[in-house]
């Protein structure tokens, strides 16, 4: 199983990006946490923002296209897009990911 994180400027986009990922079925879960303060660098300085984190519930095998999703679906002109490999999964929770994204 692999967690993908990407950032929003909005609780609307946020929802609104979950319900089309899950929809597409590239994902079988997504979260949407609560406002948070992100400070980056951008066109030449230090940024901050308040934004919203998502936590994308998927599968290896989905990846390529969800990267691509977000791409095409998310307002930012360079999305955070970073998969981390979730190495230990109850066998019950990865089975209904499995079962869904199938």
């Amino acid at each position: 199983m692999l967690v993908v994180l990407t950032t929003v400027p909005s609780e609307e986009e946020a929802e609104s990006l979950a319900k089309k990922i899950i929809g597409a079925k590239l994902a079988a879960c997504v979260q949407v946490l609560p406002p948070m303060k992100s400070f980056y660098f951008w066109e030449g300085a230090v940024q901050s923002e308040s934004e919203h984190l998502l936590l994308i519930k998927t599968l290896p095998e989905k990846y390529a296209g969800l990267e691509t999703f977000i791409q095409i679906n998310h307002s930012y002109k360079v999305p955070e897009i970073a998969a981390l490999s979730a190495e230990n999964v109850s066998a019950k929770y990865l089975s209904w990911i499995k079962d869904y994204l199938a």
